[in-house]
């Protein structure tokens, strides 16, 4: 089992071949096919290559599947004796990547 750590948006997602992965949003179409341009680590059983700090020579081709909402995610401020009740929500959009090959 194939597995790599990309980075995409400044942050750092652990991608193992055939399975998929939530991102932040990207502007791509849906079934669109690309490759992480910053591999950080690529691992094969027992070998493990590291970084400095990207490995170079190694591909990892990735599709889009969908683009889906998180989680929703609701703050609430409260002043007590004071009628200040604040509610305020927020949803995160992510982009669902499916992982083809690597390397």
């Amino acid at each position: 089992m194939k597995i790599a750590i990309v980075e995409s948006g400044g942050k750092q997602y652990r991608a193992v071949e055939g399975s998929t992965i939530d991102v932040d949003r990207l502007a791509r179409e849906v079934g669109e096919k690309f490759d992480f341009e910053r591999v950080l680590l690529v691992s094969d059983e027992d070998n493990v290559m590291v970084g400095t700090p990207t490995v170079s020579g190694v591909k990892v081709s990735a599709s889009v599947v969908d683009h889906v909402k998180g989680p929703k995610v609701t703050s609430f401020k409260y002043r007590p004796k004071k009628r200040i009740r604040v509610k305020g929500g927020h949803r995160h959009f992510y982009t669902r990547l499916m992982i083809e090959s690597i390397g």
